[in-house]
């Protein structure tokens, strides 16, 4: 059944000039439809591009294809380059970051006016900060396996509502454990100060005349660098069943926020935002991990899963790895397999009434902070254990879960996997975000660093090129986002004020 896992990755990176500095140009026309096209889209920004891969049942499969649409971008931005860094590159003003600009359909509209909303709510500069996303199901016909899942309490018959139980029971461990993540893949320990303008006291040192970092840290990404946001942190979803995780993230794309009210939706007659609620949309609520179900046209996330259950999970704590051309390595991805299979198969004890771990979101943050200082200890059910100690528990149970990777699916790199994380544990300076320290302490500033290596990936992937089969088949998907765009924007049927009013009411209550 193993051999039906799939995975399939999204990941973002700015467009920027060959200096490093922020693309204020459309998104190029080579590239299709930002809003129709299957792979290539853009995020918050219109020079953050998001490549986006399907779902694969192997680890080189979804890298494959990650390296082709890499070769298919490399190839439409001409001289641009695309920044393979979780932290931005050199941004200009603020209100010369342009928002991503979809054409005036009402599906693009709808997009675009989110992120006018996102602005205003947390500014643009920590809109700019990338990263990816990865995505991974187990085989549906595993969670009725009773000797793997014994603990269920739901009817093996209700194959919905078992299933979920299960991916719920999945993101309790991974909440458990996911400060392991931040120590062996967190990349940003460090930024160009260009970032930081405006911030007050920021914490960080410095390090030469233009670059901020922290000695111990592993992902500023995934610290509240930046991000000021005083109406999620009152947002504690609750991750012991899905029908009170649905009720609480209904509740907050439901109930206004005195300060967005202020704000109000539109601004001399132009909207700003979508609404004035706790959270737009579900997908405002930034998480390290979602439930996840596909959505047909016009429906709503939280409608999706409660009508139909949990499809998969989104895991949204990885930093872009700066020295993967694609981001990410097969090596990574394969670990990624075991570590969330462990996360399904340990068994996994409800958090307390609220649903919420305190002790696993301060270990997180610790380890984003200072993961790699030595003789860290974090908490476990209230006991400080050294972080080197239990990321070595927790790696050996992973081991038992590549073991059974490897053997049923034929791939001995799910052992290797697992060993090189080892490594790290082992010695510090193996680590993404210490690599990444010790060449910028080596003379190198972040953004001297971060734009050689982007220089380098593109070459990379200019010098790979296209086949002329692969050349073909970006034209015709080209073209045919295109197409596709203009039959929305002639849709001119409903006005976009009867859209956001129609898009709103398409939410039901779970």
């Amino acid at each position: 059944m193993l051999a039906g896992c799939q995975r399939g990755i999204e990941k973002e990176g700015l467009r920027v000039d060959r200096q490093g500095w922020l693309s204020t140009h459309s998104h190029p026309l080579a590239l299709g439809s930002a809003l129709t096209h299957p792979h290539i889209t853009t995020d918050y920004s219109e020079a953050l591009l998001e490549l986006i891969t399907n779902t694969h049942h192997s680890a080189n499969g979804v890298i494959e294809e990650l390296d082709w649409v890499h070769r298919l971008a490399v190839a439409g931005l001409g001289e641009e380059l695309l920044w393979n860094h979780s932290m931005p590159a050199l941004l200009p003003a603020e209100p010369d970051i342009p928002i991503a600009w979809y054409g005036d359909s009402n599906t693009g509209m709808l997009k675009h006016v989110y992120r006018r909303g996102l602005a205003v709510r947390y500014g643009k500069l920590m809109q700019c900060i990338a990263g990816l996303h990865y995505n991974f199901s187990l085989p549906e016909a595993l969670w009725t396996h009773e000797g793997l899942f014994p603990h269920s309490h739901t009817d093996e018959s209700h194959q919905s509502s078992r299933q979920s139980e299960g991916y719920v029971a999945l993101i309790r461990n991974f909440v458990r454990h996911s400060w392991l993540l931040m120590y062996l893949f967190g990349a940003s320990p460090a930024v160009s100060n260009n970032f930081l303008r405006g911030q007050g006291d920021h914490g960080l040192q410095t390090l030469g005349s233009t670059t901020a970092y922290l000695p111990w840290a592993t992902s500023l990404r995934m610290s509240d660098l930046g991000y000021q946001n005083k109406a999620q942190s009152t947002l504690k979803l609750c991750y012991n069943d899905l029908p009170t995780f649905l009720n609480r993230l209904y509740s907050a794309v439901t109930s206004p926020w005195p300060a967005y009210e202020a704000i109000g939706t539109k601004r001399d007659g132009q909207w700003i935002q979508l609404n004035c609620n706790l959270l737009q949309i579900e997908n405002e609520f930034y998480s390290t991990i979602r439930p996840k179900r596909t959505t047909g046209r016009g429906e709503r996330p939280i409608t999706a899963l409660a009508e139909r259950g949990v499809q998969y999970v989104e895991v949204r704590c990885l930093d872009i790895d700066p020295f993967e051309p694609t981001g990410i390595s097969a090596q990574s991805v394969r670990f990624m397999d075991a570590f969330l299979l462990y996360c399904a198969l340990e068994h996994s004890p409800q958090f307390g009434d609220d649903g919420f771990c305190v002790e696993s979101a301060q270990n997180f943050n610790s380890v984003v902070i200072q993961g790699r200082k030595p003789e860290l200890a974090l908490s476990r059910n209230g006991i400080p254990v050294g972080l080197a100690q239990w990321a070595s528990e927790v790696l050996e149970r992973i081991a038992d879960c590549a073991d059974l990777l490897a053997t049923e699916l034929n791939d001995d790199g799910y052992r290797q996997a697992v060993i090189t994380q080892q490594h790290k544990v082992n010695d510090i300076s193996l680590t993404p975000s210490a690599r990444v320290l010790a060449t910028i302490q080596a003379g190198q500033s972040f953004h001297e660093f971060a734009l050689q290596l982007s220089h380098a990936h593109a070459e990379h992937f200019r010098n790979a090129g296209l086949t002329e089969q692969e050349r073909q088949s970006a034209q015709a998907m080209r073209d045919e986002s295109i197409a596709a765009q203009k039959l929305l924007e002639a849709d001119k049927s409903v006005s976009f004020e009867q859209y956001v009013q129609d898009f709103h009411l398409a939410l039901k209550a779970p």
